[in-house]
């Protein structure tokens, strides 16, 4: 780490020197003056008689090629900075080349395809998107003509049809105008929460309530929670008209006319955000004053929302892509570290579906926690999940049925014991 110090130092007094550049404000007021006198010539031209032509273009001259020397002496400066933080990168984090000897993704561009149409949609990339899934199809119908003429014959989809034939045909779904609306609904609603007006989003959730409500999720109360918290801010805070629907008036009608249909499942935070209305003259002393942080919640509501936006649309809440990118360039600086020593060991990578070492990826990278039997050392799957014995150790299902006898068995951790059927599967 500390080989690495004085490149890093390097690289910011560089980056320091760009800083200080002066903008290229002047270099875009230079070039506006020569579309301006370039497009009253082209007047000039058009107007007058043919024999002053040669004079306008004359008079050009001297103007246009004083601004031109002027935008190249903006640019100058600049173009000499990003020159030598070019090297300074080069020379700091010189090339490396990547183990390539096992692409794991070489059969698998369908998906490849795949993933970068969705998270284009997702940016709001339409009409990128569609121009991809134009190529990818285009291309896809040259190399599998018969695979896409039955297709289209009968506008049938083949289920036994190859894996590869119909995840590439399937990007046609991607093509549809209702979900680049939804995409197109979700930004707007975005956009709406960040500028802090939470109706559009509390629409949304009111009209998706059944399904928000199946999945057993909270948002619809949360973003009436904060609606009603906003509001009490009053209009010194909120920006809202001082009106009686504004401030603490208005926070307490919202909540009369909303918040009766979330008593069943939030009455206690019901209650709590009734009886803040008696601090309402110092509500930053009171013991409700944390319901009144509202610092993140804006943002927090807005993942929120954007979860379970792309849940009932089957879609996770993060891009595939964006998570495999971040993911990857976490674990190749390990993996060619790997790589360098198992070759100069004169070893090899034997597994192909896992890592051959742990990579540490960010909290919000963990999804599927796993267990490892102590006993038989294997990690639990669908088929060996873990159980939880009475005496509380937990044990894989298979190392279990091995330790009974009969319908009894002893925890080879205490003296416990248990019967089988006591045992409780443990959901992860």
């Amino acid at each position: 780490m500390a080989s690495e110090k004085p490149k890093l130092e390097a690289l910011e007094e560089e980056y320091a020197k760009i800083n200080k550049l002066p903008r290229l404000t002047k270099a875009v007021e230079h070039v506006d003056k020569i579309i301006e006198l370039l497009s009253a010539a082209r007047e000039q031209v058009a107007s007058a008689p043919e024999s002053h032509t040669a004079i306008t273009i004359t008079k050009l001259q001297n103007p246009v090629k004083s601004a031109f020397e002027a935008v190249n002496d903006g640019l100058k400066g600049a173009a000499a900075a990003n020159k030598k933080m070019g090297k300074a990168l080069d020379k700091s984090f010189p090339l490396k080349p990547l183990p390539t000897d096992h692409d794991a993704m070489a059969d698998h561009v369908s998906l490849i395809n795949r993933a970068i149409a969705m998270h284009l949609l997702r940016e709001g990339q339409f009409k990128v998107a569609s121009t991809f899934i134009d190529e990818v199809q285009s291309t896809t119908k040259r190399e599998n003509p018969e695979y896409l003429d039955e297709r289209m014959d009968d506008g049938n989809y083949d289920e036994a049809a190859s894996t590869t034939s119909s995840e590439a045909y399937d990007l046609s779904s991607l093509h549809s105008q209702e979900l680049q609306e939804s995409f197109a609904g979700m930004y707007y609603i975005l956009q709406e929460l960040k500028a802090r007006n939470l109706m559009p989003a509390i629409t949304w959730a009111r009209k998706n309530s059944v399904e928000l409500e199946a999945r057993g999720s909270n948002l619809e109360f949360e973003l009436s929670r904060l609606q009603f918290v906003w509001l009490f801010k009053g209009p010194s805070v909120n920006g809202l008209p001082d009106d009686e629907n504004n401030g603490q008036r208005g926070a307490l009608q919202y909540a009369r006319s909303n918040f009766g249909r979330f008593q069943a499942r939030h009455l206690n935070e019901i209650n709590q955000l009734a009886c803040s209305m008696a601090f309402a003259p110092n509500i930053a002393e009171s013991p409700y004053r944390q319901l009144f942080a509202i610092d993140t919640a804006f943002s927090d509501v807005a993942s929120s929302f954007t979860r379970e936006f792309c849940s009932l649309l089957g879609l996770s809440a993060e891009s595939p892509l964006y998570l495999a990118a971040t993911a990857g360039a976490l674990a190749l600086p390990q993996l060619m570290k790997y790589t360098q020593k198992t070759l100069a060991k004169g070893t090899e990578w034997t597994t192909s579906n896992e890592m051959a070492f742990e990579t540490p990826l960010p909290e919000s990278m963990l999804y599927h926690s796993i267990f490892v039997c102590p006993v038989s050392k294997e990690q639990t799957t669908d088929a060996n999940p873990p159980m939880m014995i009475p005496c509380g150790h937990v044990l894989a299902k298979e190392t279990l049925q091995k330790l009974c006898k009969g319908a009894r068995f002893k925890c080879p951790y205490c003296p416990s014991e248990g019967i089988l059927k006591d045992a409780r599967q443990i959901i992860l």
